[in-house]
């Protein structure tokens, strides 16, 4: 006989941090997960009566719904990409060319999962670094679900196949291509050693002032010899301190120097928002991610986008 769960809400609501996670990961969009998060917690509410603690866990039960509206989402949505997964290298002087009808992957605000929510200590930060969603970008969606539950949440094999709805057999071979397919596009999925958060920070606090300083050199200093910038929505994105240095002097020189530049965090990595000087105020320009390692930035995520904003509260414009 099943087991009714009375006063089911606050029994789930420790889930919804680690559950936007998972959604996350899966769709590689923060408002598509958002959006699914609260379209799990409904689903959780109609289906309470039928939820039987004899049969599985209430996390499981949780994930299997989560599950199932990732998949049926993914159904009409195509692959977010980053443009270095997409399309080749740019001329770092040439024209700036938008993707058309491309929905990119987003940033995840740190400022959503909530530092005071007990859930957040189960949730693997390293998982959520943008490399990785954009590595899943390449599987299909139950290769990435199948992932996902095994090596990130460490679900049992048969635990996994409950929540996809399969068998523990299909689980282990949609595991194993997905294993292989992200090791091919270049992201280790193990832990990597990298420096401390307070170190992360340090390196882009260097490269903030910097930037407002317009020293492209001392930039260049602060890059390892593969950085890479990309710039979603533009298909562009190069490689190398030269080309990144020659990239920044025409942003200095198109978008001036006088920049006034915020403070972020995305995915467990820092960043910022900068704003550029227009008549008496500042403009939001861009929304820029960085990856760092102990040799310096390997990476720069640049978003210029208005949903990616506003998922991060930025005020459009400052006042001097």
């Amino acid at each position: 006989m099943t087991t009714k769960v009375e006063g089911l809400d606050p029994l789930v609501e420790p889930f919804r941090t680690e559950l936007l996670a998972y959604c996350y990961r899966m769709l590689g969009s923060a408002h598509d997960a958002e959006d699914l998060v609260q379209d799990t917690y409904l689903r959780a509410w109609r289906a309470r009566e039928q939820y039987d603690e004899t049969r599985s866990s209430l996390r499981t039960w949780l994930y299997r719904i989560a599950t199932n509206a990732c998949l049926t989402a993914l159904e009409v949505r195509g692959r977010r990409p980053l443009p270095s997964g997409s399309v080749a290298a740019s001329d770092p002087l040439g024209p700036l060319v938008q993707g058309e009808n491309v929905a990119w992957l987003q940033p995840l605000p740190d400022s959503w999962l909530d530092a005071g929510d007990p859930a957040r200590a189960v949730i693997d930060r390293s998982s959520l670094r943008l490399a990785f969603p954009a590595a899943l970008q390449h599987l299909s969606a139950r290769q990435r679900g199948a992932l996902i539950l095994r090596d990130v949440l460490s679900f049992s094999a048969s635990e996994a196949a409950e929540i996809l709805g399969t068998t523990v057999v299909s689980v282990n071979s949609s595991l194993q291509r997905a294993r292989t397919r992200v090791k091919e596009v270049g992201v280790r999925q193990e832990r990597l050693s990298e420096p401390s958060a307070a170190e992360q920070r340090a390196w882009v606090d260097r490269y903030m002032k910097a930037f407002e300083h317009d020293d492209v050199e001392g930039l260049k200093r602060l890059l390892t010899e593969d950085v890479i910038m990309e710039m979603p929505p533009m298909l562009n994105w190069f490689a190398g301190p030269g080309n990144y240095g020659l990239f920044m002097e025409w942003v200095f020189e198109q978008a001036g120097t006088d920049w006034c530049l915020k403070a972020v965090a995305a995915n467990g990595q820092p960043g910022f928002a900068a704003y550029r000087r227009v008549g008496g105020g500042y403009e939001l320009h861009t929304l820029q991610i960085f990856t760092v390692t102990a040799e310096g930035i390997s990476r720069n995520s640049v978003f210029q986008d208005s949903e990616v904003f506003a998922s991060f509260g930025l005020a459009a414009g400052l006042d001097t």
